[in-house]
Order: C-alpha cells, then sequence, then structure tokens
C-alpha cells in the first residue's frame, strides 16, 4: 500500500541488528548512519547490496520513501530505511520538490539544478526566496510492516551557494534565524536543526 493517505499503523520497535539504508547516495547514507549512530544497528547501504534503484513513481515524499523502503527490504530480507527528501521553493509553486534529485539530472550535479532554481526565480520579478526542506523516512520490515516520520525545516534561498559541506541544495539554504547556510555549517549543528533531524528524531522516540 502506497504512503499516499494511509493511515499511521501501530509502532513497531526497531530491534538492534543489520538495518539497510535504501540510497546509493553516499553524502545522505552517511548522515543518516550518524543520526542513527549509538542505537546498535549495523548500517549497510543499498549500493553495498548491489541493490537497484527502484522508480520513484509515488506524488508525495511519504509515498517514495515507502516505496524505496519496501523494495530494499523485500530484496534484502532486512529492515530498510529509505529517507526521501527535496528542496521546495514557494516562488515556483513548491518546485523542485519531490523532484528534486532529478533537476539534478543523471551525473547528480547539483550545481546545475541550483542554477536552475537561480534562473528561474530570477525570471519572476520580486520573487520571494522563502523555501523548506521536507525529509520523509519509512521503516520496512520483510513482512511488509511500515512505520513513516516526515520532518520539515524553513528558510530562505541564497546566490551565490555558500559552503562546501553538507551536499545536494545544501550551499543554497539558509535555515531561518542562521547565518550560515546548510553548506557553511558544522555537520554536528546541521543534525540537530535540519529536516531530516526533525523526522529522525520522531523516528527514534518511536522505534527505539
Amino acid at each position: 500500500m502506497s504512503g499516499e493517505g494511509r493511515e499511521p499503523q501501530a509502532i513497531r520497535k526497531l530491534a538492534a541488528g543489520k538495518l539497510v539504508i535504501a540510497s546509493h547516495n553516499p553524502g545522505k547514507v552517511r548522515e543518516i548512519a550518524e543520526l542513527l549512530a549509538g542505537h546498535g544497528l549495523e548500517v549497510v547501504s543499498a549500493a553495498a547490496l548491489d541493490l537497484p534503484e527502484p522508480e520513484e513513481t509515488g506524488t508525495t515524499f511519504v509515498a517514495n520513501a515507502e516505496l524505496k523502503a519496501r523494495a530494499a527490504a523485500d530484496l534484502s530480507g532486512l529492515p530498510a530505511l529509505a529517507d526521501d527528501s527535496g528542496l521546495c521553493v514557494a516562488a515556483l509553486d513548491g518546485e523542485p520538490g519531490i523532484f528534486s534529485a532529478r533537476w539534478a539530472g543523471e551525473t547528480k550535479d547539483f550545481g546545475e539544478a541550483m542554477r536552475r532554481i537561480e534562473g528561474n526565480l530570477a525570471r519572476i520579478d520580486d520573487a520571494p526566496r522563502d523555501a523548506h526542506f521536507v525529509c520523509a523516512l519509512a521503516l520496512a520490515w520483510p513482512d511488509g510492516h511500515v512505520e513513516w516520520f516526515e520532518g520539515r525545516v524553513d528558510g530562505t534561498l541564497v546566490w551565490p551557494p555558500r559552503g562546501e559541506k553538507g551536499f545536494g541544495y545544501d550551499p543554497m539554504f539558509l535555515p531561518d534565524g542562521g547565518s550560515e547556510t546548510f553548506g557553511e555549517m558544522d555537520q554536528a549543528k546541521k543534525h540537530a536543526i535540519s529536516h531530516r533531524a526533525d523526522a529522525f528524531r520522531q523516528l527514534v522516540a518511536a522505534v527505539f
């Protein structure tokens, strides 16, 4: 069943042991592993297991996260955690949204994706630069049980991009109340306030 419109099921606890991170993005896998440190999990990526990347056909972040988590759990026989996240720009009607990774193309060129966003904003008179990141997490077991959580952080977009830390759109995102972009920020500080951190706080409180 898709995550779209699904009623949350009763929370299932996650036992210590192997957990598949259903991603081929090394930056994302590294960040998730850091957020899960200390919970007795042996994290392995979908790439390390040579699992294919399923086509993301969902229309929401939650639906795509659930699709990826279910696929990895089915193929590996292990619990799997998937993240679907993206940048939503108010003046662009929420784009790139669930297509954030696709805007970077097959080569994952987020420099080009950021230039595309800036170019689109430049064509709008007095465009507001408000944006937010969303992170949906889906935790799936091989028997089909799924839990999901969604986090968000609000901010504004800067140009030119600043900083070489983080990944994706981080260098152009300035969180509300901050003076550093996610690309400039110490990663421990980012982990405390990011959309992914918000979703992980919910996950950790629920399943451990």
